[in-house]
């Protein structure tokens, strides 16, 4: 079969098994509304921007394709319809990224090692999770495997590579690349690295060739911050840069594994080893994959090479030293899977026990992945939908609410409810008194784990004696609780004290009846 008849499989396989239930299999990641906003922001116009002001601290790359996608199926005043639009938008690219994946290994090896990568990379539960959050990884990777898709034939000159215009072909990677990193700046470690140590050892397509399209990756990024320069808005960006240059080399540890008190790394690989076992095998076999591609002395090899020994590289840093944030892994496991399908040995027909072998491993690689994603769609995972949906039902627009999650900035619960009511850390009776605060709002495994503004010991204090008005219990957030705050005692007025308020843009509801008695659970 022709190789786009693969591809086309494995796209439509991984879009239909990221779409199924995408909106209840996971609960909303804190950076989901926060980007479906600025993707509001762009479809309006300008540089992307949130309430706070404008937002550099990320390229707009990945903003603008979501104003795209708006534009085609509509907007959404609801931040959570919002999100669960955009992650529609995410199950496509990732069908894309699979496509790309079957015709980079396909190029490189044969169609049978591109399907098999297609097709793993469609049931691996990793990134399944990865590509269903509404986050800039899986559109980077779209423009990354494009970059390399491109590259790769420029190795093989004559025949058996691109018969005319290599140089702009060598443009044409370029500009993916340079969408890669206008996508997520750390993209330039991936594409712009590898392709400086491919001039430096010669390795891959011819220098003048690799020159041009570093050169072309570099130009694009150039010419956004020329934009940025002449709309006088340099000192913001230099800014937003600097602190996440600091945040990528752990001087700032914000957020992550490697931020003080939150829980390691190796106890998360060991919590999740039963639904990622297959990834960790994976993962396991980089240095193998790194090996066999250094053995190898083709061009093609060798570019691949620096492609995954740059990821590996990447991630090694972050593990060690710097900021260390789940996603980040998706930037190795892709050029991981390349690199293992282009070089894994696959048994002759000659030998048929170890073919029969080599099928029965690559099911059971399969199959681990399948029963995790079975037992992850059957479980609802949805407590910010159900408890949005309960708040405007009981409790009126603008009422004051409490918030203990978002250890050194605005948490979860903030951009999710921040266009209908009033939010802020208050724990203290006067603070609560003086910002009408009468509810209390608690993703318990945040605070357990670190994450929040507010102690555990405090939030306990909080919560002393009182009967969530709603709860939920899912596998993101433990239970999500809605408290209602016994009322303030009798005294003289207290003076409004100085906390910012939210921004109310919701309609007003009118003021419910009595807040219902039942909690919330799962099957509600």
């Amino acid at each position: 079969m022709p190789t786009f008849v693969y591809a086309a499989g494995a796209a439509l396989l991984t879009v239909a098994l990221r779409l199924f239930q995408s909106s209840r299999a996971g609960d909303l990641f804190i950076d989901e509304p926060i980007y479906r906003r600025l993707g509001d922001s762009a479809a309006a116009g300008g540089f992307p921007r949130t309430d706070e002001g404008l937002f550099f601290l990320h390229p707009p790359g990945y903003f603008y394709v979501e104003a795209g996608w708006t534009k085609v199926v509509g907007a959404h005043s609801d931040v959570i319809a919002g999100v669960y639009s955009s992650r529609v938008l995410n199950a496509l690219l990732a069908g894309v990224t699979a496509a790309l994946l079957v015709f980079l290994v396909a190029r490189v090896r044969s169609r049978g090692a591109g399907a098999v990568a297609g097709l793993v990379f469609a049931l691996d539960e990793y990134c399944i999770r990865q590509n269903n959050r509404v986050l800039l990884e899986t559109g980077t990777m779209v423009w990354v495997l494009a970059g390399y898709l491109v590259l790769v034939g420029l190795t093989r000159p004559g025949p058996a590579g691109p018969r005319s215009r290599p140089r702009a072909r060598a443009l044409l990677a370029g500009m993916f690349f340079g969408l890669a990193i206008l996508t997520k700046d750390h993209a330039f470690l991936i594409t712009v690295l590898p392709l400086l140590a491919a001039l430096l050892l010669g390795w891959g397509p011819p220098r003048r060739l690799v020159a041009l399209t570093a050169a072309t990756t570099l130009a694009a990024y150039c010419v956004y911050v020329a934009l940025i320069a002449l709309n006088g808005h340099f000192g913001a960006f230099w800014e937003a840069k600097t602190a996440g240059v600091r945040r990528l080399l752990g001087v700032v540890q914000e957020t992550g594994f490697n931020s003080e008190g939150t829980p390691s790394l190796t106890g998360r690989l060991v919590a999740e080893l039963p639904g990622y076992t297959s990834t960790y095998l994976l993962l396991a076999l980089t240095p193998v994959a790194l090996f066999l591609l250094l053995r190898r002395r083709e061009p093609v090899y060798r570019l691949l090479a620096l492609f995954q020994a740059s990821a590996i590289v990447t991630l090694g840093y972050a593990v060690g030293l710097g900021t260390l944030e789940e996603q980040a892994l998706y930037l190795l496991f892709v050029p991981n899977l390349v690199a293992l399908a282009v070089t894994v040995p696959v048994p002759s027909r000659t030998r048929p026990v170890l073919r029969v072998l080599g099928c029965g491993l690559l099911v059971a690689l399969l199959a681990a992945p399948a029963a995790s994603y079975a037992r992850d769609r059957a479980t609802p995972d949805n407590g910010y939908e159900r408890l949005r949906a309960y708040l405007l039902t009981h409790v009126p627009a603008g009422s004051g609410i409490v918030t203990v999650d978002g250890a050194r900035a605005r948490g979860g619960t903030d951009w999710v409810l921040r266009d209908t009511y009033r939010l802020g850390p208050w724990v203290t009776p006067e603070e609560q008194a003086a910002n009408g605060a009468r509810y209390l709002i608690v993703p318990w495994r945040v605070v357990e784990q670190g994450y929040g503004r507010s102690s555990l010991a405090e939030v306990r204090r909080l919560t002393d004696g009182l009967r969530p008005e709603f709860a939920f219990d899912g596998p993101m957030y433990g239970t999500l609780a809605l408290y209602r705050l016994p009322s303030p005692l009798p005294g003289p007025n207290l003076t409004r004290l100085a906390v910012p308020d939210s921004a109310v843009t919701g309609p007003l509801l009118p003021a419910p009846g009595p807040p219902a008695a039942e909690v919330g659970d799962a099957s509600r």
